[in-house]
């Protein structure tokens, strides 16, 4: 077993090293985000520097979590390496401490800045992502900043099944513009088309105004105001336009239900979730492939090439993550394989390295 006092020594290392890292791209996103946010509200006079700075402040815990596997990565291949050249990790193996034993405090660190990062860092990135949301769709409503992005939304009701498209969306996703909607009856078979100029969420229905319907059993016509029964309420509105990286890890159960019944696509708030709970093995996966391209004697060189091969590494998982994620989000996949299989997989090839590295 590693004496209290190394344990200590490492720990701390490894924490000081990785959240140096963090920190650092933190405010590397954060100085991007303000001078593009800038560029963006330049001669809006209600877009005051504060104003921006303070918005922008919001927005990069979001961003930033995104990262944080590769900040663990950094910042382990940066503790490994110092304790190299300061030739500590040779004193260690010289008093018996074997590989595994030297990864234990820092696998703890990481498991518990995983933990962390889920059960308190994700709430408040959220929370931030939403204010920020709202700070500015308030600062640029309206103004030549803002684009309007085609939006799809699958419902049922008494009356059958119906597909909602709209151009545009106000007041939380309650009135919609350019709105066309697809008419299924109880059996599935396409009823009618309806093109209106705007929809309005009420209590059980959508009010469509200057509504031309189209059907195969008549010549199209118009109606200044067309009834949709729906299940659907304002929050349930809102979320099926969330994006799953603004809601909360506590709430995406509860949201992922309510998604989908209301006879919407939850799955992308399911893999979300999931990937979540994988997180703390994916940052594992970061430190064992860290170790296994740091854990050497640097005497003689080779420091750039190992980190090049580390990076590399790290880029290869995230693609690969990335990749799965994708086939998940599309349904390919379920949500649990999709988020857990690339976090499992580096784990395993990060102890298949070190095996074959440290013990042959």
């Amino acid at each position: 077993m590693v004496g209290w006092t190394l344990t200590r020594y490492l720990a701390i290392r490894f924490a000081l090293t990785i959240l140096a890292v963090f920190g650092s791209i933190f405010a590397l996103i954060y100085l991007v985000d303000f001078v593009e946010m800038l560029r963006r509200a330049s001669g809006m006079a209600n877009a005051s520097a504060a104003v921006l700075a303070y918005l922008c402040l919001l927005r990069t815990p979001a961003v930033s979590e995104q990262v944080l596997p590769f900040a663990v990565l950094a910042g382990c291949m940066f503790a490994f390496v110092n304790l190299s050249r300061r030739l500590e990790l040779v004193v260690a193996r010289a008093a018996g401490v074997s590989v595994w034993q030297f990864l234990t405090p820092p696998a703890l660190v990481v498991l518990a800045i995983g933990l962390f990062s889920v059960a308190a860092y994700n709430p408040l990135s959220a929370a931030a992502k939403d204010e920020a949301d709202r700070i500015e769709t308030d600062l640029f409503r309206g103004g030549r900043n803002v684009t309007d992005t085609s939006m799809w939304i699958r419902q049922r009701s008494v009356d059958g099944q119906s597909i909602l498209r709209a151009e545009g969306s106000t007041d939380k996703g309650s009135k919609l513009s350019a709105v066309s909607v697809f008419v299924f009856r109880q059996d599935g078979a396409f009823q009618e088309r309806v093109d209106a100029a705007a929809a309005t969420l009420k209590p059980g229905f959508w009010e469509l105004t200057d509504a031309r319907i189209s059907s195969p059993e008549e010549e199209p016509h118009f109606h200044e105001t067309y009834l949709l029964a729906t299940y659907l309420s304002a929050e349930q509105v809102t979320q099926s336009f969330l994006a799953p990286d603004a809601v909360s890890f506590w709430r995406l159960q509860d949201t992922a239900f309510r998604t989908e019944q209301a006879g919407l696509d939850a799955n992308r708030y399911r893999l979300r979730y999931q990937t979540l709970l994988a997180r703390p093995l994916m940052l594992l996966a970061m430190l064992l492939i860290a170790a296994s391209f740091s854990l050497r004697f640097f005497r003689f060189g080779g420091i750039a090439r190992t980190v090049a091969g580390g990076v590399m590494a790290g880029f290869v998982l995230y693609v690969a993550t990335k990749l799965v994620g994708d086939l998940g989000g599309a349904g390919l996949l379920s949500a649990p394989i999709a988020a857990w299989t690339p976090a499992i997989l580096g784990s395993l090839l990060g102890i298949l390295a070190l095996l074959n590295q440290e013990d042959g």
